[in-house]
């Protein structure tokens, strides 16, 4: 197994992270999108760059189409706002913590893979901010918002490269397909056996 550096291995992570949205959105017919550094204002005008943001496709092309508009510009704010620690942990943990709850994000995750640990964070309305789940390696990850987003930490920690990820979806595909071409033919050709025996398959 090939063991990645620190760099790669935040790149990796935040890639998976945005693959899984994606496809979980796809699959779920969900109007929301996942992208790494957009650049995100918050309360302080700062710009913070989170690793990955979800935001729904409307936002987006708002954004996008309206001169100088940030994310948080508009009543709607991005739905999910990931960070993956390195040597700034306590910036994550703390000051963009702060921040994000200020700036009114619904969720929050920190993802450490040095303390091999994931934090949800919701509910920035609170008393004391934000309240948090913490989720552990043999545990599964889900968002509060997305309630069918579960995602494995384990999976999390050691993600597949995107990749492989594309080539072993590919790969599902089409064995479904041949199998069902397999179940085609052999209809066909118990179809034809009954034709042989004046039988009209149609009629059985």
């Amino acid at each position: 197994m090939v063991m990645l550096t620190a760099s790669r291995l935040h790149q990796q992570i935040s890639n998976f992270l945005i693959a899984q949205f994606h496809s979980h959105f796809a699959s779920h017919h969900l109007p929301f999108m996942a992208m790494g550094f957009p650049g995100v204002s918050t309360e302080n005008s700062a710009q913070k760059l989170p690793d990955v943001m979800v935001c729904s496709v409307e936002l987006w092309e708002r954004v996008c189409t309206t001169e100088g508009m940030g994310v948080l510009d508009g009543e709607e704010k991005p739905a999910i706002v990931v960070e993956v620690t390195r040597d700034n942990w306590r910036e994550d943990y703390i000051l963009k913590r702060a921040e994000y709850a200020m700036a009114n994000i619904p969720e929050y995750w920190i993802v450490d893979p040095n303390k091999s640990k994931i934090q949800v964070c919701f509910n920035p309305n609170n008393d004391n901010g934000y309240e948090d789940l913490e989720f552990l390696p043999g545990q599964e990850l889900h968002s509060v918002q997305f309630s069918d987003l579960i995602l494995p930490v384990n999976q999390v920690f050691s993600p597949t490269l995107l990749n492989d990820l594309i080539r072993e979806e590919k790969a599902q595909r089409q064995q479904l397909e041949q199998r069902a071409e397999a179940e085609r033919q052999r209809a066909d050709r118990l179809a034809q056996r009954l034709r042989d025996m004046g039988i009209d398959p149609d009629a059985v």
